[in-house]
């Protein structure tokens, strides 16, 4: 596993933050706010990226992003390029706005009657991160890129596991990355989703979210591949699912129809009994609609089991890390059930008797958990889920 977020840019450091509750959420310095009525976000300290990345200019921010995350997570697999056929090794990326910092060279080369720069055009591409990835990871097999709004990085981990499944891939890096830029900034706040408050997710004075930048990237390998090589591995990926609800461009399906359906899904890949599971990573946005309607659909999976479930959005501290958001909150979960600790849901201030279900507000709760689910959802319909397990000896 490999992280770089708002909070963290190391695996160790990002768990430690989210378990003691801190904000990575502050004023945006990453690009000039004029113009914009809300300034907060969570951003990346690029001064703790590797000096390689990080004075690497042709590169775009959030390609070096990924990449960052995508050597620690290399190294904690033991899989360098030298170590593993080239053929076995496959990439999957994720992301809402790939290479935008880019994509504004080009724009103001535009307004200004020149030329664009080759490498900004190519640097834009959402296919370029794919391509920096796989050759620093020495990644020759199949490479994808998806982008499903706010469900993209739960998907990467999901076809990620499809790729292993049927045999096309002995292990696969699914990745998710974003960057905060001004091209960016400008589409989500048209989507009037975002709160001048903090991010409260499932508080009854819940006003919405906030969006953050980084990445997060998982090695999805073959049980027995892992074993034979003698890996660490730090959980099952026992199910995984990704759906669309076919529904509304930006509103949730009524009592989370959606969420619900990707959910069982996941569960149901495996056989995986509802009360086998003691925790679900939500995606817990603090919008109006989506924690209802994701608290809906947690019942209508769970049943009476529901009740038992302790729930927490990591969303609260982080905020939304865009494409990267799936992945990260996956990394939670199994941190989660490493480390037998949910981390909080912070800036709670009062319950909401629609969100009722067992969040762990402001301070972590330790508890034991073989089981969980990180549940992703987005705008377009699109959801992810994917389950995880305490790996069994052999």
């Amino acid at each position: 596993m490999g992280v770089v977020s708002p909070v963290g840019c190391t695996v160790p450091e990002f768990w430690s933050a989210l378990c003691d509750g801190k904000s990575g959420i502050g004023d945006i310095t990453r690009f000039d706010t004029e113009g914009f009525t809300l300034t907060r976000a969570g951003q990346v300290d690029d001064t703790l990226l590797p000096d390689a990345l990080r004075s690497d200019e042709s590169m775009d921010i959030a390609t070096r992003f990924v990449l960052a995350a995508a050597e620690q997570a290399m190294a904690d697999s033991g899989l360098p390029a030298s170590n593993i056929a080239v053929t076995d090794l496959g990439v999957v990326l994720s992301t809402n706005f790939g290479g935008a910092a880019s994509g504004e060279r080009i724009l103001a080369h535009c307004h200004n009657n020149s030329s664009a720069a080759f490498s900004d055009l190519a640097e834009y591409s959402f296919q370029r991160a794919a391509d920096h990835v796989a050759a620093a990871c020495g990644a020759d097999g199949p490479r994808t890129v998806l982008s499903l709004s706010c469900s993209s990085g739960g998907g990467a981990v999901a076809h990620a596991a499809d790729l292993v499944r049927a045999g096309r891939a002995g292990a696969v890096v699914a990745a998710g990355y974003d960057s905060l830029s001004r091209l960016a900034w400008s589409g989500l706040s048209a989507l009037r989703t975002m709160t001048k408050d903090a991010v409260r997710p499932f508080d009854k004075n819940r006003s919405g979210t906030l969006f953050s930048e980084g990445a997060g990237v998982l090695v999805v390998e073959d049980m027995e591949h892992a074993r034979a090589r003698g890996a660490t591995i730090h959980a099952e990926l026992a199910g995984w699912a990704y759906n669309n609800n076919a529904h509304h461009m930006t509103a949730p399906a009524k009592e989370g129809a959606g969420s619900a359906a990707v959910m069982a899904a996941a569960l149901e890949l495996n056989d995986i009994a509802p009360d086998s599971i003691q925790h679900v990573n939500m995606h817990g946005t603090a919008t109006k609609h989506n924690d209802p309607t994701e608290t809906q659909a947690v019942k209508t999976v769970f049943g009476d089991h529901a009740t038992n479930l302790t729930i927490t959005s990591i969303k609260s501290m982080i905020g939304h890390m865009m494409g990267a958001a799936g992945t990260v909150e996956a990394i939670a979960t199994i941190l989660s059930i490493r480390d037998g600790v949910v981390p909080p849901t912070i800036n709670h201030q009062e319950s909401d008797p629609d969100c009722d279900l067992d969040c762990v507000f402001n301070t972590r709760r330790e508890t034991s958990i073989d089981a969980a689910v990180s549940n992703s959802a987005g705008i377009g319909g699109c959801n992810a889920a994917v389950v995880f397990r305490r790996a069994a000896d052999e």
